[in-house]
């Protein structure tokens, strides 16, 4: 057993030193044709020559909505805790945040006497929840692990709870007839209606290209260093003269524009938002997909919110010996879980100083044992 899994391993790291040698131009079309198959990959005459991926208990369209808004989320996760290392249990609330704010603002049964237009709400949403990240962050950031993750717990508690007793958030009765985003086809008939999907698919789908442009740039650059720093050590880069409370907070301010972000396409696809969309489940499952994936590397945060997401999925409407798979999602869910953690800690797409690290210490314990 030990043989072939060290001949996976070796095999598989074979291949990433090929693809980080492959010319430019190489990874640049393999790039494209992976774009190109995920805009094509909601229309039918597509899908239906893909074997067993479409789910067939649910519809296939609506999946992957759900599934590039998890990804949208693994990748604002993933600054704050693969990037700058703090543990977020809390990270959901800020999705609830940008829902809200779209919910309160555009919804005829908010109780606001004047409404919004969806597309000049979602920059406020992004901008209020930046500054609920910016308000968690500023008391909370010194202190860490284990205490700023039963704190951030504790916010995202503390949304769910507001939304269910504070009167003008409706509570469980919620906001509904929430607009959906503008624009209409030549017949007059709107683009972004109830039953396709498709095109909230494919605008999340724009949406998270532009975000990951964005965070690549930004862990390029002095912020992305100075997390990393804080990361790996946030003593060693204080005494370096990194100032690891200003970049924590900008961690958590980028990671919750993210959330709420896809907050506010959420509300704008589902059309009703009530206090039972936000259960604290949602920050798990985040974090655990972001772990799953990769922490620290944003293909493997893509990679882990859209398996993770996928995975709840396709139990929907499966049958075994007379039992609904999809009451037992989150078991098998675990399952795969630990066995990720057996066998793989660093994720399915790890960064490559991840890997590193945890190369390293199997080579201690071989030695040691």
């Amino acid at each position: 057993m030990t043989s072939v899994v060290e001949k996976v391993r070796a095999g598989r790291e074979a291949m990433g030193e090929r693809w980080r040698g492959a010319p430019r131009w190489v990874r640049w079309a393999l790039l494209v044709a992976v774009i190109v198959f995920f805009y094509a990959l909601p229309n039918k005459e597509f899908y239906q020559y893909l074997g067993p991926i479409p789910t067939t208990g649910s519809n296939f369209t609506q999946v992957l909505f759900t599934v590039s808004i998890y990804v949208l989320l693994a990748i604002g996760l993933n600054i704050v805790v693969g990037f700058a290392g703090l543990l977020d249990l809390g990270y959901f609330g800020f999705f609830a945040v940008g829902a809200y704010t779209v919910a309160v603002l555009t919804s005829p049964t908010s109780d606001l006497k004047t409404l919004w237009p969806w597309l000049a709400v979602v920059p406020l949403a992004i901008g209020i929840t930046m500054l609920s990240g910016v308000l968690l962050g500023t008391p909370t950031l010194r202190l860490r692990g284990d205490y700023l993750a039963i704190v951030t717990l504790g916010f995202a508690e503390m949304i769910r709870i507001a939304a269910t007793s504070a009167e003008f958030l409706k509570g469980q009765r919620g906001f509904n007839q929430i607009p959906h985003p503008p624009g209409s086809y030549d017949d007059g008939r709107p683009v972004f209606g109830v039953l396709d999907a498709r095109p909230y698919y494919w605008l999340v789908l724009t949406l998270i290209i532009l975000v990951v442009i964005g965070v690549r740039n930004l862990t390029h650059s002095r912020v992305g260093r100075a997390w990393v720093s804080i990361r790996e050590d946030e003593d060693a880069a204080q005494l370096m003269g990194v100032p690891t409370f200003k970049f924590k907070l900008w961690a958590f301010a980028a990671g919750a524009a993210i959330g709420g972000l896809a907050g506010a396409l959420f509300a704008g696809k589902q059309n009703f938002v009530n206090s039972q969309n936000f259960e604290l489940l949602n920050s798990i499952i985040i974090l655990a997909a972001v772990i799953f994936g990769g922490s620290g590397n944003i293909v493997g945060a893509i990679v882990g919110g859209g398996l993770v997401a996928y995975m709840i999925e396709r139990f929907r409407g499966i049958e075994l010996f007379g039992m609904e798979l999809y009451e037992y999602r989150f078991l098998f869910f675990g399952v795969v879980l630990v066995v990720m953690m057996i066998f793989r800690p660093q994720g399915l797409v790890p960064n490559r100083r991840r890997a590193a690290e945890f190369k390293d210490r199997r080579k201690e314990v071989t030695v040691g044992g």
